[in-house]
């Protein structure tokens, strides 16, 4: 789109993308409901795309916002926020020219096509966090973090994380291993073809051991996940048009093709010494995120993830940064139990199959055993074409039921983080920041994990509006 204008007949949450989001400094937030709990005491941060136009013009994806940083601090004296964007090269850039300076995942540069040759797209450092002891790192998909200071949010510099090369990249989302605190992720760079890359870091973010691997053409490859001693990766059958991006006459969305020929790939990978074990194919399906995984008792893999049929889901997503969306792409909670000697599926079957996505598991389960699986899903009876989620709930691996929020009518709350009572407790608090479409305001909730519907344990109130996002975290005090 040319112009600032959204569409006239939108859902209430196209308000909070409308304009850029505002930063606010370290603020006392105001109670609107209800009182903090006793025990929560520590920071949750999140991220997601906070500016979608610059100098008249709007990006042509959802993933190419801006990013911008939530924390909220919880200590004795109370709850204070802050909301800073990140300080990218690319952003600096563009605050300065006031336009689009820089290709992203879903737009090239404005102007003549050739305007795109040889540049780099941006580190748009929008869509999810690393608590590290001393730093907060903003990741993206395609390039190195960015370190910033927990407390203020103050962008301190592009981190290496002690042993990056220059054309790595470091994904979105790193696995920590309770076990062990070591942090687990991957990275993707493509010439010809591409190549997985898999770090193992130690709890501090430095980088210990790196190990690659070639793929068969340019795979999308959003996340992946721990089980016990191995690590898991899906790899849907999508695939870049790499020839259109180079010559700048397309972008990065508009030339992944959905193959459902190719299958899904399943890569089984060792743990400690990042060297694959297995390889194997099964059915087409496309997931941007995993719940978990682990490891059964008779020696097999588990994994739950969220299911699509197709990749329609990046239509719909493109379509959410126009504040419009149209596109039904219909997402289930879904289990693949596999051999991790041979890559192949022994059985699938569905969990859940509500529309749902964000999924999160207890941080002291991550590739163990589990019970509770929290997520975003939709109120009864929502269009989902047309919305973005409209509720968070729990879902019940022992029993089958879904325990759910629900809030009414234009709220938006973002994905749900789970805090344990205790470092080790199956129960705690959920938190999620939703926004109000009703009075045009983004607020803290918090819940109790096993009383989901009852009201919210308490309810804070933001300085100013922050647009829905991706992916957050928790940091104990």
């Amino acid at each position: 789109m040319s112009t600032l204008e959204l569409p006239l007949k939108c859902k209430s949450w196209s308000k909070s993308i409308e304009k850029p989001a505002q930063e606010f400094s370290l603020t006392s937030l105001s109670i609107l409901s209800g009182r903090i709990p006793e025990g929560l005491r520590g920071t949750l941060y999140r991220n997601g795309p906070a500016r979608l136009e610059r100098g008249g013009m709007r990006v042509g994806h959802w993933f190419d916002g801006d990013g911008a940083i939530l924390g909220v601090h919880f200590t004795e004296e109370g709850a204070k926020g802050v909301y800073r964007y990140v300080q990218t090269t690319g952003y600096q850039q563009e605050a300065q020219a006031d336009r689009f300076l820089f290709p992203n995942y879903g737009m090239s540069v404005p102007g003549p096509f050739w305007k795109s040759w040889g540049k780099d797209v941006k580190n748009a450092a929008n869509t999810s966090v690393l608590a590290l002891p001393d730093k907060l790192l903003a990741l993206w998909e395609g390039g190195w973090p960015h370190a910033l200071d927990l407390q203020t949010l103050d962008t301190l510099k592009k981190d290496d994380l002690s042993g990056l090369k220059e054309n790595d990249t470091f994904s979105a989302h790193p696995k920590v291993d309770p076990t062990t605190g070591y942090i687990y992720n991957f990275g993707i760079t493509f010439g010809a073809s591409a190549v997985l890359t898999l770090y193992q870091c130690d709890h501090r973010g430095n980088l210990v051991t790196k190990k690659s691997h070639p793929l068969s053409g340019i795979p999308l490859i959003h996340d992946f996940v721990i089980a016990g001693e191995y690590l898991v990766f899906f790899i849907p059958p999508v695939r870049l048009n790499g020839l259109p991006v180079i010559l700048g006459l397309s972008n990065y969305s508009d030339s992944m093709d959905w193959k459902p020929q190719l299958g899904t790939q399943i890569l089984v990978f060792d743990r400690n010494t990042l060297s694959l074990i297995s390889q194997g194919e099964t059915e087409p399906w496309f997931q941007w995120h995993y719940v978990n995984g682990c490891v059964k008792q008779d020696g097999s893999i588990g994994v739950d993830f969220i299911h699509y049929s197709n990749f329609q889901t990046n239509q719909f997503l493109k379509e959410v940064a126009t504040g419009q969306t149209k596109t039904p792409a219909k997402s289930t909670l879904f289990h693949v139990r596999l051999n991790p000697a041979t890559a192949q599926v022994i059985e699938t079957h569905q969990w859940y199959d509500g529309n749902c996505e964000f999924p999160i598991v207890p941080p002291h389960q991550q590739g163990q055993p589990w019970r509770y699986t929290f997520l975003s899903v939709h109120r009864e009876g929502v269009d989902i074409s047309q919305e973005l989620y409209t509720a968070i709930a729990r879902f019940d691996h022992q029993t089958g039921d879904l325990s759910r929020v629900d809030m009414g009518e234009n709220y938006y709350p973002s994905e749900p983080i789970f805090v344990p009572y205790q470092p080790s407790s199956e129960q705690g608090w959920v938190l999620t920041m939703v926004y109000n479409g009703n009075s045009d305001r983004s607020e803290i909730r918090i819940y109790d994990s096993d009383r989901l519907e009852d009201e919210a344990v308490c309810c804070l109130e933001l300085p100013s509006v922050v647009p829905p996002g991706f992916h957050g975290t928790w940091k104990p005090a």
